[in-house]
């Protein structure tokens, strides 16, 4: 049965469990930094950081909040990145568990830059001394024995949940319900489309330039099979 993510980020702190756990199960390295003037460390993905989480500062004074939104690959149900690969067997979904995964094939296609641009939340990283392009893999080896992925294991405030696709949905439509009451432009980013699906409690562009859908990156005729997928999608999960 495929699963999905539901990342409720009214309920995250910025603790950066999930970044932690992520760095800690896939055993990847440390990797230099630099202040950037945000608190968000390391600033953005690469191929040794999977997961991140961008800490924004929105509001002055009273009205003064700070958003966190972790970033990770959202395994889209019609992923752009496999369509725009030409290796066979380099990119594929699991077809238990619906998670779009790169293989060490990756290093055979051509274009690989395509690929990365093919991505409209600008997900994959390229390793410059492998060829072997990288990106979050749903913990896919933890969820087909059972288990949560690490970093939904790791998250103390229910920001980050996991578990059967109808379970998510239900839970993301129930939370947006009752955000709406207190926050009006609380809104489930892309619907219908990926398999992490994050509940914003204000405009999604606030927490990050690709949290939702990024229409200049792919082709209108991709948004469009985004959009004629998504009824689709919802009607199969009831």
């Amino acid at each position: 049965m495929a699963k999905a993510f539901f990342v409720d980020l009214s309920r995250c702190t910025g603790c950066r469990g999930c970044q932690v756990a992520c760095k800690q199960w896939k055993n990847l390295p440390a990797e230099a930094t630099k202040n950037t003037g945000s608190h968000t460390n390391p600033p953005d993905l690469s191929s040794k950081t999977y997961k991140t989480v961008h800490m924004l500062e929105h509001g002055k004074g009273k009205d003064l909040q700070l958003l966190y939104f972790p970033e990770q690959c959202r395994h889209c149900y019609l992923s752009p990145c496999m369509t725009a690969s030409d290796v066979p067997g380099a990119i594929i979904e699991d077809t238990e568990t619906g998670a779009v995964l790169f293989t060490e094939l990756t290093a055979k296609i051509k274009d690989k830059q395509g690929v990365r641009k093919a991505c409209p939340y600008d997900i994959p990283r390229i390793d410059e001394a492998t060829g072997i392009i990288h990106k979050c893999d749903f913990c896919n080896d933890r969820v087909r024995q059972g288990m949560l992925p690490a970093c939904v294991l790791s998250c103390p405030t229910g920001a980050m949940n996991f578990g059967e696709e109808a379970a998510m949905l239900a839970l993301a439509e129930s939370r947006l319900a009752e955000l709406k009451k207190r926050h009006p432009d609380a809104v489930l980013g892309d619907a219908g489309t990926v398999r992490v699906l994050y509940l914003y409690h204000e405009k999604p562009e606030l927490f990050h330039k690709y949290a939702v859908f990024a229409e200049a990156l792919a082709p209108t005729s991709r948004r469009a099979l985004f959009a004629k997928l998504a009824p689709r999608v919802k009607s199969s999960l009831g």
